[in-house]
């Protein structure tokens, strides 16, 4: 779906998710990762304070970001499969988030908390940019990178 709606509307801002990853146990509506085309607009590093709302910034992909509510991770895709994305890298933005906070409470935002939501979001897009035919996976490893990075404009 994520090549056929990349074809037909090449990167519209503030597309719907064009795919979502569900867990197969119950309930299955608390943990969701959903895949998007995306525009610039979605990237957390646009001078917003996130250090100050506790979200972290990861040198992992075109950007990585995570709290104890959710995780982002982006990625630039060119691929034989993905029309225009050699003169143009298609982005592919996904994104881990609850419905509803786990048991009542979001755990501690931790490193440990942050890094296992990364971990999560770099194994589903690292399969997806392996099944897209992504040059060099996107410029992910075969293991997620947990080095922070200043947010723009952080002290």
């Amino acid at each position: 779906m994520l090549i056929e709606d990349q074809a037909r509307e090449h990167r519209p801002p503030g597309h719907p998710a064009m795919c979502e990853v569900d867990a197969a146990a119950s309930p299955k509506n608390e943990v969701r990762i959903n895949f998007t085309l995306h525009d610039r607009g979605a990237l957390y590093d646009d001078g917003t304070r996130w250090w100050a709302f506790g979200r972290s910034l990861y040198a992992m992909g075109r950007e990585a970001s995570a709290d104890n509510k959710s995780a982002s991770l982006f990625v630039t895709c060119v691929s034989p499969r993905l029309k225009g994305s050699d003169e143009e890298p298609t982005p592919i933005g996904a994104t881990l988030g609850f419905d509803k906070s786990l048991k009542g409470a979001y755990p501690a935002n931790t490193p440990a908390t942050r890094e296992a939501y990364l971990t999560v979001l770099h194994s589903t897009m690292l399969a997806v940019v392996k099944g897209l035919g992504c040059e060099n996976d996107a410029g992910l490893g075969e293991k997620p990178v947990f080095d922070t990075k200043k947010w723009r404009g952080e002290p």
